[in-house]
């Protein structure tokens, strides 16, 4: 593969999946959808100053962030193996879930 064909692959990467995310005494949804292999982004609006509520946890990705109040905070994911993946507050009192499912195959792979 030449140079120009690596860089036009690199432009035609997948769409981001985004879906909002609202923390007022729990996370608004709660559960999330995704793929494995297919980015997810993750868009946190604190609309309350609760201390439980100012940092969110996603234990088995090693990520967490602050979530100042009354602002957007995003968080990228990419799932790598299907599964309930849970996401907390730093106390462990607010859950969520990202459930991420195998991707599914089209008609054209299926009939290789």
């Amino acid at each position: 593969m030449t140079m120009l064909q690596a860089l036009r692959r690199s432009r035609r990467a997948r769409p981001v999946s985004a879906t909002r995310i609202r923390v007022r005494g729990g996370y608004h949804p709660d559960t999330v959808h995704a793929r494995v292999g297919e980015p997810v982004r993750l868009i946190f609006r604190r609309e309350e100053t609760a201390p439980c509520s100012e940092r969110v946890v996603f234990p088995d990705f090693g990520k967490s962030a602050m979530l100042p109040a009354h602002q957007d905070v995003t968080i990228e994911l990419a799932p790598e193996r299907s599964g309930t993946y849970e996401f907390t507050c730093q106390m462990g009192m607010l859950h969520g879930r990202l459930i991420v499912e195998e991707r599914r195959c089209s008609a054209s792979a299926r009939t290789r």
